[in-house]
């Protein structure tokens, strides 16, 4: 049994020794490994410390051209404060307040653009608004003087109408204030008065006289009177009719009354009163076309003369008094403000008063309204134009509107802006002292300078 122990120890050494080396080798092929990851990380260190190096370079590099561009930036705004004069505040300040007033400049040129359009179309859609207002309104013209003709049954009545010494015709002419005319013409008297009413009156009166046969002092005031009172019923309905036709009611019968004296008044020999519902038609027409107060309208254009039938009885314009008027008989406010402005002598704050404007100038303007002798007509407009023409650095003056407006041109080079107020006062006062003319003239003094260049 003994000798078999030996055996057994040399196979446990053998195993060992194969163990052993195993773990050598292992240890051997660690070794190498990390040997070769060291040599790998030194490398990539080196790598590394190489592209770091490089990158310092570069960042050098670059600083020293930060600072280079800094000094040629520095010197180049030094050079340009020495050639411009300025200082880097000044030409700060220069360039914010260039691009301020090309800011401005585009502002301008947008708003005047707009304004143009803006006003372009306000004038289509006004002179829309007019033409249909005129194509609707077809009135009649009468066309009435300052004289009246009567014809005579025979000559012998002008003898016995002008009486024993002038007796009778110096009775009828007290009792009437009307000039009667007697001349060679043969069986025909001549009445004539600037007051219609009056005229009309004398006119009845004459032919009461004439169909009674009758004629002496008694007699004259006798048919005086009763002409008097029946024009006045004549006046009266009138000015009903009138107020029927245009559709306005709730007019206080002193206004009536008033009203109705237009009927024997004329303007340039258009009836006032027919001017007057012609107006109304006018203005409901363009109301109605705003979106305005077509009552208010209609109701101002039909007063807006109420004070020519006292105008030569009242100091002021027929416009101011015909507002005095309206506010005496508690008219509304809208209305008399119409009323008053009709003529520009206030402002017109409303639509109304802008569309009674418009209506009167309508009425007044178109063809067939108004009428006046050729001769006076050119001599009006010749006299306006040369008055106007007297003033220092007047060049052109144009006469417009039938002479109810005046447009003169100045040398805008001898001429500034502030004179050609006061030559617009001139015009106005020369014209006001040298003329008599009704209604109001207007003066609009013109200066426009040109300046012209070519870009080549």
């Amino acid at each position: 049994m003994p000798p078999a122990a030996p055996v057994t120890n040399g196979n446990h050494d053998a195993a060992q020794q194969s163990e052993l080396r195993a773990r050598r080798e292992e240890i051997v092929r660690l070794e190498e490994r990390a040997l070769r990851d060291l040599e790998s990380a030194r490398t990539q260190m080196r790598e590394a410390e190489r592209r770091g190096q490089l990158l310092d370079r570069r960042q050098d590099e670059l600083d020293a051209i930060a600072d280079e561009a800094e000094m040629a930036r520095a010197r180049m705004l030094d050079e340009l404060e020495r050639v411009s004069g300025l200082s880097r505040s000044q030409a700060k300040a220069l360039l914010l307040k260039q691009v301020e007033d090309e800011a401005a400049h585009q502002a301008g040129l947008t708003i005047r653009r707009v304004e143009e359009e803006t006003k372009l179309e306000a004038e289509r859609r006004a002179r829309g608004i007019l033409a249909v207002a005129m194509q609707r309104l077809a009135s009649t013209q009468s066309v009435e003087s300052n004289t009246y003709t009567l014809h005579l049954p025979n000559e012998e009545m002008k003898g016995r109408i002008i009486g024993k010494e002038g007796r009778n015709i110096r009775s009828l002419q007290d009792l009437t204030g009307v000039d009667i005319i007697i001349d060679e013409t043969p069986e025909t008297v001549v009445l004539s008065s600037f007051d219609g009413v009056r005229r009309e009156v004398a006119r009845l009166t004459l032919e009461k006289l004439i169909a009674d046969g009758r004629i002496h002092p008694a007699s004259c005031e006798k048919a005086y009177e009763s002409s008097k009172a029946e024009i006045d019923d004549v006046m009266i309905a009138a000015a009903e009719e009138a107020l029927l036709e245009a559709k306005v009611t709730g007019v206080h019968p002193e206004l009536v009354r008033l009203l109705g004296r237009l009927r024997f008044r004329t303007s340039y020999s258009q009836n006032v009163l027919d001017h007057l519902v012609e107006c109304s038609h006018l203005a409901a027409l363009m109301a109605v076309e705003l979106g305005a107060s077509v009552e208010v309208a209609r109701r101002a254009a039909l007063l807006h003369d109420v004070g020519k039938a006292v105008s030569h009885e009242v100091e002021g314009s027929h416009a101011s008094v015909g507002a005095r008027l309206a506010r005496r008989y508690d008219e509304p406010d809208a209305v008399t403000h119409a009323i008053e402005a009709h003529h520009n002598e206030i402002e017109p704050v409303t639509v109304e008063a802008v569309i009674v404007q418009s209506a009167d100038a309508i009425s007044g303007a178109r063809p067939g309204a108004r009428g006046d002798s050729l001769e006076q007509y050119v001599t009006r407009l010749s006299d306006l134009e040369d008055i106007a023409l007297r003033q220092e650095g007047v060049r052109k003056v144009f006469a417009m509107q039938a002479g109810r407006e005046i447009r003169v041109m100045v040398d805008p080079e001898s001429v500034d802006d502030q004179a050609t107020a006061l030559i617009s006062h001139e015009i106005a006062t020369a014209i006001e002292r040298e003329m008599q003319y009704p209604g109001q003239i207007k003066i609009t003094v013109i200066r426009e300078l040109r300046a012209t260049r070519h870009a080549r």
